[in-house]
Order: structure tokens, then sequence, then C-alpha cells
């Protein structure tokens, strides 16, 4: 048979309850404590001898809904140690119920530690006030701040990246253990010398994966010259398709004049097109300028005084990266295409119920593009042409040529088949980036230096330069069981708290909240 219920069950351990009051819509309970004697904090005698009484009121945990304030008869004690230099000494409780000078009991600081961490510091408050335990934002942030524990655990295993403070103006960096998949710090920057400096401190660091960017390779080499260095898997994946989409750019003249669309009628352009279409002739004259400075010998960096424009552009004008005539995108029409070519041989000639009978069917669009097609259409009958085609985007011409040919349509597989037989040195170029991704998915370098000689004079030579100068880190990232996924993803914690607190929370807050939690 259960025992009766004790009021002291209501209060922390070592008090006895003396009485229970309600106040108006608190509950005060008066409390003495159990321990008869109090300890001279500077001697550590033990005085029976009460030299005073006063009450301490701390908040703590709520009651049926009730706010609880406890009235804690604190005694204060003589000192009978005659070289002690304290004669009167407040009776202290145990620091897991009550630290001096606290407000709060413990249990309940725990609580107001984890609103603190899981909301902040304005939601934290009105959560609390909900739970009928006020508590201020300010005093929510000291909380948080205050009871963030000094790591000692020994790093062997860790993961460095940068996030953003404001993107593309301030940076931090964040590090993480990755044996126990918790964040270690943030640094206040990504500058070589903060990096190398805490890299420096903990010499028992065997492994670091990281970005390929950064700078955070030549800090660890710095720092740890003996730790081995893992680049990260997915940036390898992801920068090798961005060096095929780059090839691809730098082929778009070639694959016009194969698909035999490198000519355009301005009379069959609509409105918006004629606009990027004399955008596309200002570029030409610019690209035409650029290159005939470079041909006669002068510098990235004069050619950057001599005419105003960006380095970026300089470089990409010399890279062959900006010839596209039109930046197109992949449209919403593109699905429809053949159902509205057949509507239109069908008499069907207005846009707007063209539209309508499309959105019937479950089209999302809106009226604008399904007229710019019309007009398109019918500017290609008055010119006796069946219509005007363009060439897809660099972007799309990627994804074809990397999907699988049963997954295309017969026009895209034709288009696919046309490039192939027209640009062997893209087809060489896809050929090198599936073979440097299906090494890093099946896990094995055995073939990377074989690799790198044969891929090295395409169009991905840039790519395979970066591979050749990083070439340690790379064959890590292939063999090895680490990577910098759990980095990542505790920077997508990171940015979730920064935008809870709007972007104002200092280093040492995003830190205590990051790290806290854990």
């Amino acid at each position: 048979m259960p025992g009766r219920f004790q009021r002291a069950n209501l209060v922390p351990e070592g008090f006895v309850v003396v009485s229970v009051d309600s106040v108006g819509e608190n509950f005060h309970i008066l409390l003495r404590s159990r321990c008869s004697v109090g300890t001279c904090p500077d001697c550590g005698r033990r005085s029976r001898r009460v030299q005073s009484r006063y009450v301490r009121r701390p908040s703590d945990l709520p009651l049926s809904g009730r706010r609880v304030i406890l009235l804690i008869e604190a005694r204060r004690f003589w000192c009978d140690v005659v070289v002690c230099g304290r004669r009167i000494f407040c009776e202290q409780f145990n620091k897991s119920v009550l630290t001096r000078y606290a407000r709060r009991t413990q249990r309940l600081e725990t609580i107001v530690h984890q609103l603190g961490l899981a909301l902040g510091g304005r939601p934290g408050a009105a959560f609390a006030q909900r739970l009928m335990m006020p508590v201020s934002k300010d005093t929510l942030l000291r909380v948080v701040r205050r009871r963030v524990g000094a790591r000692c655990d020994e790093l062997n295993v860790i993961g460095i990246d940068d996030f953003a403070f404001r993107r593309g103006q301030t940076y931090g960096t964040i590090v993480c253990d990755l044996e126990r998949r918790k964040p270690v710090t943030l640094l206040p920057d990504r500058a070589l010398e903060t990096s190398r400096a805490w890299l420096a401190r903990h010499p028992s660091i065997s492994v670091v994966a990281r970005d390929r960017g950064g700078g955070y390779g030549e800090a660890i080499a710095k720092g740890l010259p003996d730790a081995e260095q893992v680049a990260d898997r997915w940036h390898l994946m992801e920068n090798s398709s961005r060096a095929f989409l780059d090839a691809v750019n730098k082929s778009m003249r070639q694959i016009r004049h194969a698909v035999g669309n490198n000519v355009v009628d301005p009379k069959l352009l609509t409105c918006a097109e004629k606009l990027q279409y004399e955008g596309y002739l200002r570029r030409q004259e610019t690209n035409e300028a650029i290159q005939q400075l470079s041909q006669n010998g002068t510098s990235i960096r004069q050619i950057v005084r001599q005419t105003g424009y960006s380095r970026k552009l300089v470089r990409d004008v010399l890279r062959g990266q900006r010839l596209d005539v039109f930046r197109t995108r992949p449209s919403s029409l593109d699905a429809w295409l053949p159902w509205m070519n057949d509507r239109w041989e069908a008499g069907a000639r207005n846009a707007s119920a063209l539209w309508r009978e499309m959105r019937n069917e479950g089209f999302v669009g809106q009226r604008g593009i399904v007229s710019q097609w019309a007009q398109r259409r019918r500017l290609a009958e008055k010119a006796n042409q069946s219509g005007l085609a363009r060439t897809p985007s660099a972007r799309v011409l990627a994804r074809l040529m990397t999907s699988a040919r049963d997954g295309l349509a017969r026009s895209e597989a034709i288009l696919v088949a046309v490039i192939e037989d027209h640009v062997p040195d893209l087809v060489a170029a896809r050929q090198a980036i599936s073979e440097f991704q299906s090494m890093i998915r099946s896990k094995s370098a055995a073939k990377l230096s074989d690799w790198l000689d044969s891929a090295r004079g395409g169009l991905v030579s840039s790519f395979v330069n970066g591979v050749e100068r990083d070439l340690a880190a790379v064959r890590n990232a292939m063999v090895s069981q680490w990577s910098n996924g759990q980095t990542e993803g505790q920077i997508t914690r990171l940015k979730l708290i920064k935008r809870q607190m709007y972007g104002r929370a200092k280093l040492d807050l995003l830190e205590a909240r990051l790290v806290g939690a854990n």
C-alpha cells in the first residue's frame, strides 16, 4: 500500500516544511533546514551558536499551475575559532539544491537553462511566463552563458568548416568532434592564423576533415603537420559536377553550330527575347574587346584597369564562359509543349483560351508564359518556319548528358547524340568526371594517378589541377571513413539558432546555445 503524501515532497531535499500558504495567485512555502549546525567557509569549523535569522525567497517549480515562492528561514552563525578572521557567517545549503545568492532553486534553474537553449531570450521568456515560471529574456541569456562548461575530452578526429555571420561579408569557423558527433567550439573568423593557433593547442588531433577551400589546408599543415587531412566527399562531388557544367558553358558555341541554331533572326524574337538579344550583342562587343587586348599580350590586371570591368568577368571571357545568347532556364511549359502543338495545329490560336484549358488540366503557370509562346509561334509562321528552335541552357544540357539514355525523351536523346558526335572534347570531359565520381562512390583511389594523367589536358583541366594540388586530402576522402558531413549538419543547426535570434547574437551566445545543448 503506498505511503501517505508528505508535504516535504513538495520542496527540495534537505528542508522541513513549516507551513504552506496561498497568497493571491502564488503559493508561499515556509521552510527551514534539517541541519542544526553551520560550517564556516573560511576555517571549516562547525558552529551551533546562532547569531540571527533572515528569510531567503527563491522561486521554485510551479504547483497546480500557480507560481511557488519558497520562504527559507536561513541562519547566521558565530565562528568560535579565535584565529579565524570571520566572526559571523551565513548558513549555506547544498549546491545541488540552492547556491549562494541564487534567486531560483537548481531544479528551476535547469528548466530555465533548457528554455534558453531551445528558444533564446524573448521567445523563452514568453513561454516561461505561460509555464508560471516568470523570467526575463536577459536572465535567460545570462543563464545560458553562465552554464557553459569547459570541454575536457581529448579530441582525435575533428571536422572544420566556415559559416557566415553575414553572407558574403563576415565569416566564422566551427569545429566538431566527429567521433562524438558534437560541436566543440566556434572561432571568431576564418583567418589562417586563428585556425592554426587553435589547432596547435590540441596536439592530440590525428585526423581533420575539411572543405577544399577557405585556407584550412594550410592552417592544418602549420598547426598539426602530422595530422591526416580528409577532403569533404560531398564537395568533391559538387565541384566535379560544377567542372562539367563549366565545360558545357565553354562548348556552347560548338553546340549551337552542331544543332544548327547558331544564327538568330531578330524578327522571330518576342519583346523579352529582343532585350536579351540586345544584351547579348553588347556582351559580344565586350568579349571581343577583352579578347583582342589579351591577344596583344595585355595581362588580366591591365585589362581590368583599362576597361573598368571586374577581374571575374575578364577571366570568364578569356576562359570562354560568357557566350550564351539567351540565358534560358527550364520552363514550366516544357512538359506541355506536345499538347500545345497539337492544340495549335487543331486551330486553337487564342493564348488565354489555351491557358484556361491547361489550367483545368493541372497547369500551374501564369497566362503570360503561354501568351509569349503563342506570339513566338505566330512570328515563326509569318516567316514560313515551323517554330523558333532554341538551344537549351548549359545547365539543362549538362543534366541531359549525364542522365541515363533510357530516361530521356526521344528529342532529348537525339540532341545528346548530335552533341556527342560533333563535340568530342565534351564527351571526354563527361567520361573524366564520371570516372572521378565512380572512384568516390566505390571508395577506391587505386586509379587516381592514371585518371590525373588522362584528364589533365581536357576541358576539365582546371578541376584536375585543383585535385592535384590537394592530392593527399582527395585520396584520403576516397578511402577514409571520415568526412565533413557532420560538420555541415551542425552548420545547419547553427543557422537555425542564429535566425531565431535575428542574426544579432554574439559569438559567445551562439557557442553557448550550440555547444551547451549537447
